[in-house]
């Protein structure tokens, strides 16, 4: 990392745009997230950035000669951008963090560009940030695992011996992916109820929550050319935050012998902020010790897990307020994001620019980090209080769920924004 693209991480940096100079804002200068959105003014989806309450229209910055893409922030999603690779990203960071620093008056004092160039967050429509050619759903949080392998199974053997060897994942379905805000409808399947022979058809009864983060593939491999582990991170863009709604009782039926089907297919919910891996770097930790050590392959140097706390609140339909069922935080990964990659790779899998890879649910040692309703109500055994009256052992239609997701830094913290879904009725 250059000493340009370091200067754009100081905590001392602020911005003209008060607003971004807030401790509690998710966007401050050092993060400068990327999005695409709309609004009243111009129906256009287009790329943006995130700077404390507002929306810094890049394809208008390019427009007036103030940044260059080579014209990709005027289409509807970031692939192309994405496409021109990690110099292009940061020459685009450095850039945008030289234009809305405090003392840059480029921007700043020419009203009638910034009027142009800067959209209120509240009064822009946010869309799915990149066209999704694949997803995959990792399942690599050693305590979600234990918890869900302790429910179902024999408690003392709770993680099947190829857990702790290999990232354990499955291709999940990307056209179903869908932007914060989006409504979830329940989803209808087959249904295996105790003492009965044969399943019925019938909506789900037991719909759940996955606290999960994902990351988006910035450069693919070639088929049959694995990324080695310790290249991976080169390969990822940056992280958002993802539910991956789950139908649990769907998913006990369908699952043997091949995985989820129906049961996750029907909606999953990320945020519409890509934050980079630049921005995160103050904030990377120890990934958890793995023992046994790792095959050569899975094997990396350094630090590779990320401080990120988070959270996730359930908000029942007509409440005032919402009830915080879960706070955890994504260092507790076993597995990290690189070596995701390379193992997804290792066969000659290829991967594309905006692909998506799912983290699997991110749990913690206690009921109150559990990043589902089925750990933390013990499959609905322990039912969650509300704040206002009423329980929850997994999710009833109108309940609405906001993840959120921030590193906290010396006065200013990077955050994840909201990832937003509320649930609708299962039709007829």
């Amino acid at each position: 990392m250059n000493d340009a693209l370091k200067a754009t991480l100081a905590p001392t940096l602020k911005s003209w745009i008060d607003s971004a100079n807030d401790p509690a804002s998710d966007f401050p200068i050092q993060n400068l997230p990327f999005g695409v959105f709309s609004d009243a003014v111009d129906e256009r989806p287009r790329a943006g950035v995130a700077i404390g309450d507002w929306i810094a229209d890049l394809a208008a910055l390019e427009d007036a000669g103030l940044i260059d893409a080579h014209g990709t922030f005027a289409a509807p999603r970031l692939n192309d951008f994405i496409a021109l690779g990690r110099d292009a990203w940061r020459a685009v960071r450095i850039a945008l963090s030289g234009l809305l620093a405090k003392d840059t008056p480029t921007l700043r004092d020419d009203a009638i560009l910034r009027r142009r160039a800067l959209v209120p967050r509240k009064d822009a429509t946010m869309h799915l940030p990149v066209e999704i050619p694949g997803y995959t759903d990792f399942y690599s949080s050693k305590e979600h695992a234990t918890n869900v392998g302790s429910m179902f199974r024999d408690p003392k053997n709770a993680l099947l011996p190829n857990w702790s060897e290999l990232p354990v994942g499955y291709n999940g379905r990307a056209s179903s992916v869908v932007v914060s805000g989006t409504p979830v409808r329940r989803p209808n399947g087959q249904i295996k109820l105790p003492n009965e022979d044969r399943p019925v058809f019938s909506a789900c009864r037991k719909l759940d929550i996955e606290l999960e983060t994902g990351f988006i593939v910035g450069r693919g491999n070639a088929l049959g050319e694995p990324i080695p582990c310790e290249e991976a991170e080169s390969h990822i863009f940056g992280m958002v935050l993802l539910n991956d709604w789950s139908a649990r009782d769907i998913q006990q039926w369908e699952y043997v012998p091949l995985g989820p089907f129906n049961s996750k297919g029907f909606a999953t919910t990320i945020s519409p902020w890509i934050v980079t891996l630049d921005a995160l770097e103050p904030f990377r930790t120890a990934t958890p010790a793995q023992d046994p050590e790792p095959l050569p392959y899975l094997r990396h140097t350094g630090d590779h897990a990320f401080d990120i706390a988070l959270q996730v609140d359930l908000r029942a339909e007509g409440a005032s307020k919402p009830t915080t069922i879960s706070r955890t935080n994504f260092s507790l990964m076993y597995w990290s994001m690189a070596q995701q990659l390379a193992h997804h790779t290792v066969g000659g899998c290829n991967t594309r620019v905006g692909d998506l890879m799912g983290s699997g649910t991110i749990s913690g040692p206690t009921p109150d980090s559990c990043g589902s309703l089925l750990e933390s109500t013990w499959n609905g055994q322990r039912p969650i209080k509300l704040e206002e009256g009423g329980e929850r052992a997994f999710l009833q239609d109108g309940d609405e769920i906001t993840l959120r997701g921030w590193c906290q830094g010396e006065g200013y913290r990077v955050g994840f924004g909201e990832c937003v879904g509320q649930i609708v009725p299962a039709r007829g």
